[in-house]
């Protein structure tokens, strides 16, 4: 079996193995492929059984284009870059590797938050630079300091990770709301349920944890914003198309806002025309609350398990 990874450095930038791969067939990695080429992509995938992708994008051209190919694995939990569509009409079932994140992705959603209360980073910087040595007084602090306990966190998008990111709040003396349209059980004894719009009235803090769709597309835009408290913070690790960035930048700068916290944004790479780039009280990371390498252990372990799954007549994990 030929097996092909279209870009496995994110993945696995050489502190993990691609052993597993290995044992199933000859693997060809490629760190990175060209997105907008899909000479290029026909080109390595050639004549493969199989082909892993994260954010290659599949189009029915190279799926038609490649008479091989019986398998598409994610390196990913999402799947929108593959025409799920035309592998379906191939055969070919397209397996993505879910809750491999939970634990990482609401980990950094209390980071960005806990930066955003304390502004760690820049008070070590300041030390570093001898402000705290050359200074008159035994401490100080160039922001206001924020404790968490007795604010409301509301969560849109309560699933795993929103669960999750629930459990930590309430182990720092939060209240905590949830807005999704499946309400659980396990949902109920963590946060009490409401709607999005009493969610942005009573939140102190406001996390997104939903996929992207079409209804969800824009969440966070101007109307939505005047609906959130004077002074609220948003946190988003989901996906950059929730939020409308010039609404957000406008927000911050005229301070309805205090604070964002942001692990995604609409295009990736970040462009350097990005109005959150310049917009006060705005951290921003370049979309890592997934790569722990615990994380990406798991994602690496399953992606394999899904394609010797497959070849076993025992496919899992099937988005198609």
């Amino acid at each position: 079996m030929k097996i092909v990874v279209l870009d496995g450095y994110t993945e696995n930038p050489g502190d993990l193995s691609w052993e597993g791969l290995e044992r199933l067939g000859a693997v060809a990695v490629y760190d990175r492929t060209p997105a907008g080429d899909a000479e290029e992509i026909l080109r390595r995938i050639g004549d493969a059984d199989a082909v892993y992708t994260n954010k290659t994008p599949l189009c029915r051209t190279v799926i038609e284009g490649c008479p091989r190919l019986r398998f598409i694995g994610m390196l990913s939990t999402g799947y929108d870059v593959v025409d799920c569509a035309a592998a379906r009409e191939r055969g070919i079932p397209v397996c993505n590797v879910p809750s491999y994140g939970t634990r990482a992705v609401s980990q950094f959603a209390m980071a960005l938050l806990l930066e955003i209360c304390h502004h760690v980073g820049h008070h070590d910087a300041a030390v570093h630079a001898g402000r705290w040595s050359g200074g008159a007084d035994w401490c100080f602090w160039d922001y206001p300091l924020m404790e968490l306990a007795g604010k409301t966190m509301g969560i849109v998008g309560f699933g795993r990770i929103g669960q999750a990111t629930g459990q930590l709040a309430r182990a720092f003396g939060m209240e905590v709301l949830a807005c999704d349209t499946r309400p659980s059980g396990t949902g109920r004894a963590l946060a009490q349920y409401v709607n999005l719009d009493d969610l942005l009235a009573r939140s102190d803090v406001v996390v997104l944890h939903c996929p992207l769709s079409a209804e969800t597309a824009g969440l966070i835009r101007a109307e939505n914003i005047a609906k959130m408290k004077e002074g609220a913070i948003l946190i988003n690790n989901s996906r950059g198309g929730l939020v409308v960035e010039a609404d957000l930048a406008r927000a911050l700068a005229e301070g309805k806002l205090s604070a964002a916290g942001l692990d995604v944004v609409s295009t990736e790479p970040i462009r350097p025309d990005n109005p959150l780039l310049t917009a006060p009280n705005c951290l921003i990371t370049p979309h890592i609350s997934w790569a722990s390498r615990e994380s990406r252990q798991r994602l690496m372990d399953t992606a394999v398990d899904n394609l010797a799954r497959f070849l076993r007549g025992d496919a899992v994990n099937v988005v198609n």
